[in-house]
């Protein structure tokens, strides 16, 4: 039931902006031939095949060639046609938000027979983002994005605030900066970054979509979003917080000249500060992201991918054994930390950087920090149309901003759009 019950979801084929279609069923694991299983995985992850040489330099019946792969949609689309075509790799590096359409197009494999074992290296959260809320397991984890808050020391002292332990708190030192100095916000609101405002929702509580039965359930209107689009709507009324588009020169001048004093975002950050805003190197320290409610402890995810399985492959034990070893294994996890930048999703592997990155070279303790705020972070299951839902929160909110109208009908409409979309592919959905 575990497979079935997720793609019966689908009353007809899956339909959207990435290439769609049906897998050819999948084939059952062959007997072994003569010499070594041959498995191919695709992967945008850096000198992974490196990684992967070592694997093969110690297990040489089961061989893995990597072939490097453009990340994002392209991939998605790639990896859907090659799966339909009947020719898809044995393992694919598979965004968490990507996973349910490759499931619904029958694509991936159900492998939680063969990856039971490693349960436990993982924390809920991010278990429940390859489970999709079912009894199967479409993914093994690898990298996760758990989010926190960046903050830079030395100017929340010049203002005088403390870090805000709730959004409250956090409302009230983005009114107190900006009244100091109009050209100074606390932090600021992005209408392009989907996956930020999910990994919000997700701490808040929220659950966009879920299964009911043989439907899909899509909640993106629900309370804890709401809550969240209209606490961010009523800062960007009262132009206390920032609006600009992010990852624009004038965004980076503004972070690296200090005007935007924190930035609620996930463990890859460091990356991103340092290419963007270089002069607050030793500046900027992290803390758990504010909450909603005074002593409460939660957090989201703004990133990450999964290995998955394709229903194709001839060799899906094999594949779960690399895919096991690659996400848990000591050895793995380290070359994947030093070779491929991966911050893992393993427990385990977290507990290997011990080393704080060199812009954060003032808080000693910042991977310890990262890992006690990754197992915070609350689970959440993504649909099989995440695309169209992302391309609608852009363009919905865009033009909340530039009308200065209502987040609340914005997020309306986001919810609206991804539910027409459903219908219109043929999806079951439930009332």
């Amino acid at each position: 039931m575990r497979t079935k019950r997720l793609r019966l979801v689908m009353s007809a084929v899956l339909v959207g902006a990435l290439a769609a279609g049906c897998s050819s069923g999948g084939q059952e694991e062959t007997p072994q031939e003569t010499g070594p299983v041959e498995l191919t995985f695709w992967t945008w992850a850096p000198n992974m095949d490196k990684i992967a040489a070592v694997w093969n330099a110690a297990h040489p019946d089961i061989k893995v060639t990597v072939s490097k792969q453009a990340g994002g949609d392209e991939a998605a689309a790639k990896f859907l046609t090659a799966a339909k075509a009947g020719n898809a790799p044995d393992l694919v590096q598979a965004e968490y938000q990507m996973l349910p359409s490759f499931v619904a197009a029958e694509a991936v494999a159900d492998i939680k027979g063969e990856v039971e074992a490693v349960r436990g290296q993982f924390s809920d959260g991010i278990w429940n983002l390859v489970t999709l809320g079912t009894d199967g397991v479409y993914g093994l984890p690898q990298d996760s994005g758990p989010m926190m808050f960046y903050y830079r020391t030395d100017l929340f002292t010049k203002y005088g605030i403390t870090v805000p332990k709730t959004w409250d708190e956090y409302a009230a030192a983005a009114r107190t900066v900006h009244a100091k100095d109009k050209t100074v916000y606390l932090g600021g609101f992005s209408s392009k970054d989907p996956g930020w405002f999910a990994g919000l929702a997700q701490q808040a509580g929220g659950q966009w979509w879920s299964i009911t039965g043989e439907a899909w359930k899509v909640g993106i209107n629900d309370g804890p979003t709401k809550k969240v689009a209209d606490f961010w709507g009523g800062l960007a009324k009262d132009g206390v917080v920032d609006t600009q588009a992010p990852w624009t020169p004038e965004w980076n001048a503004a972070l690296n000249g200090g005007k935007i004093l924190s930035w609620a975002s996930a463990v890859w950050a460091p990356g991103v500060l340092t290419s963007n805003a270089p002069d607050g190197k030793g500046k900027w320290a992290i803390a758990p992201l504010p909450q909603w409610s005074a002593g409460e402890n939660y957090s989201g995810f703004w990133g990450g991918s999964s290995i998955a399985i394709a229903e194709g492959s001839k060799h899906k034990k094999a594949a779960a054994q690399f895919a096991s070893w690659l996400n848990t294994d000591a050895k793995a996890l380290d070359l994947l930390i030093k070779e491929a930048a991966i911050y893992p999703a393993a427990k385990s592997g977290q507990a290997l950087m011990t080393t704080a990155p060199e812009y954060f070279a003032n808080q000693a303790d910042f991977w310890q920090q990262a890992t006690t705020i990754a197992g915070t972070a609350r689970g959440f299951t993504f649909g099989p149309n995440v695309n169209v839902a992302y391309s609608a929160y852009k363009d919905a909110f865009d033009k909340a901003l530039q009308n200065k109208s209502s987040f609340t009908d914005a997020l309306g409409a986001m919810h609206d759009a991804t539910v027409a979309d459903m219908k219109k592919s043929g999806f079951t959905l439930a009332s």
